[in-house]
């Protein structure tokens, strides 16, 4: 793996996203790092969109009306096979993260997205945290019940929304890692509520 490059003492986030809801996960997320900015916090936070929607009303219209930053790395996917779409990303995201060296990676949610990140994370041996952990469906047959069961047994840090989630986690023996921390969709529908009602 290649040295890490000379920068800043700040803290390096990378937060991957890649599918609608995940945008609007993030936005609430994006404020809070502000915020801690303001009050002298050291953090360097680098989007990667990982391009699973793609559709201008999929992606950009979400950035646009949430006012979030642009992706400072846009991986560009597209559409595919669970297995195909899976695989692009991983081998990109394996590439972004060797050449940022982040310190801490941020998956959301049950995507494809959230899966690749997790899996590349992983193998290079880069811290993760999973927002929305603990949820499950408890039906296998469903891809996003996969991708969250992964994404939270390989991550470090379990950002959990619910006391249900709490407990999901803990029957699975990851209760020493999870924090409830609130549910951001909620924080987004409360922050964008006044917005959306003032277009509409």
């Amino acid at each position: 793996m290649s040295p890490r490059p000379e920068r800043s003492a700040a803290i390096r986030l990378m937060q991957v996203v890649g599918a609608r809801p995940q945008f609007v996960k993030l936005a609430p997320v994006c404020r809070a790092i502000e915020a801690a900015r303001s009050r002298g916090a050291a953090i360097e936070s680098l989007i990667v969109h990982t391009g699973q929607h793609y559709d201008p009303a999929m992606s950009d219209v979400f950035f646009s009306e949430l006012d979030l930053p642009r992706a400072d790395v846009h991986l560009g996917v597209g559409s595919g096979s669970h297995g195909q779409q899976t695989g692009r990303m991983l081998e990109k995201l394996e590439f972004a993260f060797i050449e940022r060296r982040p310190d801490l990676v941020l998956t959301y949610g049950d995507t494809n997205s959230t899966l690749a990140a997790t899996l590349a994370a992983a193998k290079l041996h880069l811290p993760l945290a999973h927002v929305e952990a603990g949820l499950r469906s408890f039906n296998r047959r469903m891809p996003e019940e996969t991708n969250r069961i992964v994404a939270d047994h390989l991550s470090e840090l379990l950002f959990a929304p619910t006391p249900e989630s709490m407990r999901n986690l803990a029957n699975e023996g990851l209760g020493a890692r999870a924090l409830q921390v609130g549910d951001v969709m909620l924080e987004a529908i409360r922050a964008y509520t006044p917005v959306a009602l003032s277009k509409s």
